[in-house]
C-alpha cells in the first residue's frame, strides 16, 4: 500500500473575504502559524484548493483568497466519527496514579462536540458549577484517516494517514470519574476544538517526534512530546482497524501528556473567561479557544 500524497502541504478551511463563501486553501506563507495570525488579527492569504480536503487529487490553484473567518479544517459531515484514546502517555498515567493500560483505551465523541479555531468552548449549565465538575484541557495530536483502513498492519498503518491536526479533548472530570465509560463526560456540544490546519502526512516524517503544549491564561500547563505515547500512531491505527473499517475523514485523538488540571493540588479547572490555546509543532500551529459558561435560569443539580 502506497502512502497518501497530496498536492498541498498544509490545508485550511475558511470563509473568504472576497466571496463570503467557504473554501479550502493552502496558506501562501508556508511558515505562518495560521491560528496565531488569526488570533492576532493579522491578514492571512491562501491559494484556493479545488476539490475536497479528503481527495488526494485536489489541486492547489494560483487564485489567492483572504481569510475572513478560519473554520475547523474538516466539517462535521466530513469527519463522521471521532475516536479517542485515553491514558496514552506514560507521564499522564503516572500523574493520575493509574496503571499503564495493556490495550488502547478507546472512547468516542459525537461530531456535535467539534468546533474550530476561535470558537468558544461552551461549558453547559448541566455541568456547572465548574468547581464541582472540573472542566479540563487536553492537547492531543489528531490523526485524519485518508482511505478505508481495515485489518491494517503496524508496518503499513501510516500509509492510511491523510494528515495531522491539533485537538483539545475538553473533559468534565466529575462525570468521567463517576462511571467506567467516558463518552458522556467528553462529548458535550461545542467542547472539542480541532485545527487550525491540516498538515499532510508526507510533511510529518515521524509522528512520534512532535512537540505539543497547552497554555491557559498565559501559563504553560502541558509541555510534552508524542515520543511519550504508550501506543504510538502505527500501533493505534493497527489496533483500531481490527475487524473495523476506519473511513476517510475519521479522526483519532491520540491522548494527552502530563499537566492536566484535575490532578493538581488544588485542582485547576476551566472557567468562564479563560483564554486557552493548544500548540502542536511540525507546522500545525496554535489553536485558540475562549471558555464560556452557558447561562440559564437554573443549573442542573447532578
Amino acid at each position: 500500500m502506497s502512502p497518501i500524497r497530496t498536492a498541498w502541504t498544509r490545508l485550511i478551511r475558511f470563509v473568504a473575504a472576497e466571496t463570503g463563501q467557504v473554501h479550502i486553501g493552502e496558506p501562501v506563507d508556508p511558515k505562518l502559524d495560521v491560528g496565531l495570525a488569526i488570533h492576532q488579527r493579522k491578514p492571512v492569504k491562501a491559494y484556493e484548493i479545488v476539490g475536497s480536503a479528503l481527495d488526494p487529487k485536489a489541486e492547489v490553484t494560483q487564485n489567492v483568497l483572504t481569510v475572513k473567518e478560519l473554520l475547523a479544517p474538516l466539517s462535521r459531515e466530513e469527519v463522521g466519527l471521532v475516536r479517542c484514546l485515553g491514558l496514552n502517555y506514560a507521564d499522564h498515567a503516572a500523574e493520575a496514579k493509574l496503571a499503564k493500560p495493556a490495550y488502547p483505551v478507546l472512547f468516542y465523541k459525537p461530531v456535535t462536540s467539534l468546533i474550530g479555531p476561535e470558537a468558544p468552548v461552551t461549558i453547559p449549565k448541566h455541568v456547572q458549577p465548574v468547581e464541582k465538575h472540573l472542566p479540563d484541557y487536553e492537547v492531543e495530536l489528531t490523526v485524519v484517516i485518508g482511505k478505508p483502513a481495515k485489518n491494517v498492519s503496524e508496518a503499513d498503518a501510516l500509509d492510511y494517514v491523510l494528515a495531522y491536526t491539533a485537538g483539545n479533548d475538553i473533559s468534565f472530570r466529575y462525570h468521567q470519574m463517576a462511571v467506567s465509560q467516558w463518552n458522556f463526560s467528553k462529548g458535550f456540544d461545542n467542547t472539542t476544538p480541532i485545527g487550525p490546519c491540516l498538515v499532510a502526512a508526507h510533511a510529518v516524517p515521524d509522528p512520534q517526534r512532535v512537540p505539543l503544549k497547552t497554555v491557559v491564561n498565559g501559563q504553560t500547563l502541558q509541555d510534552g512530546t508524542t515520543a511519550d505515547q504508550i501506543f504510538n500512531i502505527r500501533q493505534t491505527i493497527a489496533f483500531l482497524s481490527q475487524g473495523t473499517t476506519l473511513l476517510p475523514g475519521s479522526i483519532i485523538m491520540t491522548g494527552t501528556p502530563k499537566g492536566v488540571g484535575f490532578v493538581k493540588k488544588p485542582p485547576l479547572y476551566l472557567k468562564d473567561g479563560d483564554d486557552m490555546n493548544v500548540w502542536i509543532g511540525n507546522g500545525i500551529g496554535t489553536l485558540f479557544n475562549p471558555v464560556i459558561e452557558e447561562r440559564g435560569n437554573e443549573k442542573a443539580k447532578l
